[in-house]
């Protein structure tokens, strides 16, 4: 009875020092970061000891929210952090350097190469891929065969975008051959109109993000391309007060054409299987495509007592298993060495995203949101000005002056 009670006694003893020994990760994400990452907690609490407590911010809050956490000490020991602002925080000494960590994982020179970038501060890494966005190009194939276009045929350059969007729109009433989001949301036409001169050779920084390079052929070329589509009614009235609410307008089925982000690939398909789509890059104003690299990353906030927990949970996102639950749900593998075992069996659309990975950019600047993110910042009242307005060199003028202000005040 004696050595029953004591073998029973140590067993107790073992499960109270391991449920002792389990952690609680706090991390913040910001909202609607969507299902692949909820699944993906959901996948490791239910099969390790640490569990990971998660809690939504609203987007336009979290970085103000997380900034004030850090001051006060109550920041949370982990979070799912735009790629764009990264630089940010690294460079003011609020996040764990995670350098020597990362270069040990046996494929971290697979890991998504402008995720590690803006994770990236002074040679040191503050940041790791966490879900992997990038823009791309989609057209609903039955206005296409309603047009009388080859729905099997992707569009490859702009003129021929254009010369699709009139045929579409000539099916009348409500139906329009382009959408895109212009009314102050820098963040949209970040992700979907700046790949136009990416891929083109040109940009609105110059690579070391000191001097605004705004004014160029290319993106001269791009707002006419835009401004002719809206001149000629290709594109619906409400795009030019669309602050980023109606970016998903492609899914009502009555737009032909829109740059969107892969994401949008498992939501149509998921949610909205009446939409027969396809998928391809977007084409720079020359034909040669590009996207916007967008996403999160992971990053560890300075000081948590809990980093090796926080390391397990990202081991885990890392794992072909975790990698396969976060892509069944939309989000792109952030690891290219097992990418073609991860999507294996999803909707074969999704590769497209996958391929827009190596031809994608980033900016990466410490001044993002003052430069492009803000609603009443260069880039967004740039983009609307120039589109939508009637003084297009004034545009240019105005927002190349005020973003090398911005940067200038910066440094």
């Amino acid at each position: 009875m004696i050595k029953r009670l004591l073998a029973a006694t140590g067993i107790a003893t073992l499960c109270l020092v391991s449920a002792a020994s389990a952690e609680n990760v706090e991390m913040w994400v910001r909202s609607g970061i969507g299902d692949a990452f909820k699944k993906v907690v959901e996948a490791y609490n239910s099969s390790h000891e640490n569990k990971v407590v998660m809690t939504e911010v609203p987007f336009s809050e979290l970085v103000q929210k997380y900034a004030t956490a850090i001051a006060g000490g109550q920041a949370p020991d982990a979070l799912s952090m735009d790629l764009i602002y990264n630089p940010a925080f690294a460079a003011a000494g609020q996040l764990e350097d995670l350098t020597d960590w990362a270069k040990s994982l046996p494929y971290f020179n697979s890991l998504s190469p402008s995720h590690v970038r803006l994770g990236t501060y002074e040679d040191k890494i503050y940041g790791l891929p966490l879900s992997v966005e990038t823009s791309v190009f989609a057209w609903n194939k039955d206005l296409y065969k309603k047009a009388g276009l080859d729905p099997e045929k992707a569009p490859v350059s702009w003129d021929e975008i254009t010369a699709n969007a009139e045929k579409i729109r000539a099916l009348g009433e409500d139906t329009y051959g382009f959408y895109f989001s212009g009314g102050g949301c820098g963040g949209c036409m970040i992700f979907t109109f700046t790949p136009l001169v990416w891929g083109a050779g040109a940009d609105i920084l110059s690579s070391d993000s000191k001097t605004a390079t705004l004014d160029t052929p290319q993106m001269r070329k791009a707002v006419d391309i835009y401004r002719n589509m809206v001149k000629k009614d290709l594109v619906p009235a409400g795009a030019a007060s669309d602050n980023g609410t109606n970016f998903l307008t492609f899914t009502n089925g009555k737009i032909g054409q829109q740059s969107l982000g892969a994401f949008a690939t498992g939501t149509l398909v998921t949610q909205h299987p009446e939409i027969n789509f396809g998928v391809t890059l977007i084409p720079g104003v020359d034909g040669k495509p590009s996207s916007f690299a967008g996403g999160d990353n992971f990053v560890i906030t300075k000081g948590t007592k809990k980093i090796d927990a926080v390391k397990d949970f990202l081991g885990y996102i890392y794992s072909e298993d975790g990698q396969k639950v976060m892509a069944k749900y939309g989000s792109l593998p952030t690891r290219g060495d097992i990418a073609d075992r991860v999507l294996e069996g999803l909707d074969p659309r999704m590769q497209v995203g996958l391929k827009a990975i190596s031809v994608a950019k980033t900016p990466y600047t410490l001044q993002f949101n003052d430069l492009i993110n803000s609603a009443n910042g260069p880039w967004a009242t740039f983009t609307n000005a120039a589109i939508f307005g009637d003084d297009v060199d004034g545009a240019f003028s105005s927002a190349q002056s005020e973003m090398q202000s911005i940067i200038d005040s910066g440094q």
